[in-house]
């Protein structure tokens, strides 16, 4: 006979959201932000019986459609064959395993730091970076386009989730390039995180392509990380950690900040802007450009679910091709433009 079901008063222990809430005000440290303490959502909502506000927010960016399309769009390898490249979701999840490991070690807010990682990237074009470049001129006076803020106006127009204000500007500045930085210490550890794991990933990336051996790299690399791969992430973690716990704000000694600067311009002067990227990158501006110029003409092909009306027509335009997949962008240009006997670009 099967043994007897637990009484259901032993088997189990309930943890509501405030049972969380009030563990978070004697688990984490002083710089971390409670969710109890945030700002606060642009539009008021009743709380989750179970979940804190920064759980709430992870959950809807990962059901967002946002989020579910960065499986097709490109980290830094056009089209690549080959399984094992990383994509721009496999990027955002390596990203926030990073930025919990680092939360977890400092006791900051996990939750919180998982929901920025999660979002940091959505609002990417198709072919990663290449589209800042190749969006920017249709921005002459705003600066440019960047995929951060892209990626806040998604949740806040797009697909609005009314995500709390805390999540919002650390998506706003998780890029190092933004000013002012993110207002927590969170925000920081996603900084970091995607700094560790594009700078290792795409090394190694780089190498399954052929296009370096691990020789090749700048040898204080590996006399201070180690081998390229889960030597140097552990390492990296290791250096915030530390350096963090004696700074009092999330940071890394400089002498490693060094070196993996010296890294990421070794990255951006042999893989990307090498002269094999360097093709890539110039068709896939093409495609961008000409996908944004035919709908500018065309605005009636722009589809319904996913245009801002109140917005200008360039705006609407980029929200479309902005949030389009590689493929997606792919099959749309060779609809578009594709004649028999003309090459299909990027293929």
């Amino acid at each position: 006979m099967p043994a007897p079901a637990p009484s259901s008063s032993l088997a189990f222990i309930l943890r509501t959201r405030t049972t969380r809430e009030a563990e978070e005000v004697t688990r984490l440290a002083p710089a971390a932000v409670r969710a109890a303490d945030s700002r606060g959502r642009a539009r008021p909502e009743p709380p989750d019986a179970y979940r804190t506000a920064f759980e709430r927010d992870r959950d809807r960016i990962l059901h967002s459609k946002a989020f579910r399309r960065l499986k097709h769009k490109t980290q830094v390898f056009i089209d690549p064959e080959g399984d094992h490249y990383v994509t721009r979701l496999t990027h955002t999840l390596q990203v926030t395993q990073i930025a919990r490991a680092l939360a977890a070690a400092l006791s900051l807010s996990e939750t919180l730091a998982e929901a920025i990682a999660l979002g940091h990237d959505v609002g990417h074009s198709p072919f990663g970076h290449t589209g800042e470049d190749a969006l920017s001129p249709y921005f002459p006076t705003s600066g440019g386009w960047h995929h951060a803020a892209q990626s806040v106006r998604i949740f806040e127009v797009l697909e609005d989730l009314n995500l709390c204000w805390e999540v919002r500007d650390g998506i706003r500045a998780h890029s190092w390039r933004i000013d002012p930085p993110p207002a927590t210490q969170e925000a920081m550890c996603v900084r970091y995180a995607d700094r560790i794991a594009y700078l290792t990933h795409d090394a190694l990336d780089a190498m399954r392509a052929g296009l370096l051996d691990e020789s090749d790299l700048p040898r204080s690399m590996g006399d201070r990380f180690g081998s390229a791969g889960r030597d140097w992430i552990g390492a990296m973690i290791a250096a915030v950690v530390e350096e963090s716990m004696m700074a009092g704000v999330v940071r890394m000694d400089d002498a490693s900040l060094a070196v993996m600067h010296e890294l990421r311009d070794y990255m951006f002067e042999r893989i990307y802007l090498g002269p094999e990227q360097r093709r890539h990158i110039a068709e896939a501006i093409e495609v961008i450009r000409r996908l944004v110029d035919h709908h500018l003409l065309h605005p009636d092909e722009l589809p319904v679910s996913y245009r801002d009306t109140e917005a200008d027509l360039v705006t609407q335009v980029t929200d479309y091709v902005a949030g389009m997949t590689d493929r997606y962008a792919l099959a749309t240009y060779r609809r578009l433009f594709g004649r028999p006997g003309m090459a299909d670009p990027i293929l």
